[in-house]
């Protein structure tokens, strides 16, 4: 169990669900709230999210590119803690359990009453599962192509926190947009790092991240931008809301953020960027907890007037 619980990789998972938690708690402050979407978004998230670390664990270990020269914790397969066809089996089950959340998700997000956009997202989770899967396993993965970036954007950015406001109000409201794109940006922010910190042994594997396409100062320049950027478009967010001053309870994540750039700009050795994961992936996940909190402000407001009408 000890080692399947590493080869889960557990401190992935509370960047993973900061899409749902903001898209769910920006549509409750619009009045919409159904807590078993809320449950089961946050269930098919979590299982893309170690489905794409076992695929990760699986892929990179048949291909060797989880080697010695590799930073970091050994991965299972790696340490031959976990076999290829036993982590070939955990894949199925994670993908199996994985789809049936998100058809669950579906159902009670729509019922029977718009067929089209169940259909549509469980097209969007068919993908996902996809996705996650072909990252780093076959000939043909995609993140040893540079294009890991953009399915983390997408996936664990737009459609997570899109993805679930919809799924409540039937809806799409533009606004979201920026918190959307500032989590997709620092869940880039993390890959980008991890990809920083692999760059050597990526080279030597043939893993054409971004980072080894590039090189490591455009990476670093790369970084500065995402999560600047990120910052930057939650505080817009909040102006464009007309937060109350202490509604900027937000910005006190911007402190561990900011701290880990400084980290980033001063770093000589890539290999020593390791604990800046857990950090940036614990920072972007306290942001979205801060925004929640501070858009639960608009449904106490809801409720007041609700209490006085």
């Amino acid at each position: 169990m000890k080692h399947w619980v590493e080869a889960a990789r557990l401190r992935t998972l509370p960047l993973s669900v900061s899409g749902i938690i903001v898209g769910s708690f920006y549509a409750m402050s619009q009045a919409y709230f159904n807590w078993k979407i809320v449950l089961f978004a946050l269930l098919t998230t979590l299982g893309l999210q170690i489905l794409s670390n076992f695929a990760n664990d699986y892929g990179d270990g048949v291909k060797g590119t989880d080697n010695e020269d590799r930073v970091g914790p050994k991965r299972a397969i790696q340490s031959g803690s976990i076999s290829p066809k036993q982590m070939k089996k955990a894949i199925a089950f994670t993908s199996f359990i994985t789809l049936l959340f998100a058809v669950l998700l579906i159902y009670f997000a729509f019922k029977e009453s718009y067929l089209l956009y169940s259909l549509l997202f469980l097209v969007l989770g068919v993908l996902a599962i996809a996705s996650a899967i072909r990252y780093t396993v076959g000939k043909g993965a995609y993140g040893y192509k540079g294009y890991g970036d953009l399915f983390v954007f997408i996936f664990f950015g737009l459609v997570s926190t899109f993805g679930v406001y919809f799924m409540f109000s039937k809806t799409l409201d533009l606004l979201l947009l920026l918190p959307a794109t500032s989590i997709g940006f620092l869940s880039v922010g993390v890959l980008n790092l991890n990809n920083m910190r692999d760059e050597e042994s990526d080279r030597k594997s043939g893993k054409n991240t971004l980072v080894v396409k590039n090189g490591g100062a455009w990476a670093k320049k790369y970084h500065y931008f995402l999560v600047v950027s990120a910052m930057v478009m939650v505080v817009v967010f909040a102006v464009l809301n007309e937060f109350h001053f202490d509604q900027y309870i937000f910005l006190v994540a911007y402190f561990p953020l900011t701290s880990h750039l400084m980290t980033v700009y001063r770093n000589k050795n890539p290999k020593l960027l390791d604990p800046e994961l857990k950090k940036l992936a614990i920072s972007t996940f306290l942001l979205s907890v801060l925004l929640a909190l501070c858009l639960i402000y608009f449904i106490s407001d809801m409720v007041v007037n609700y209490v006085n009408i």
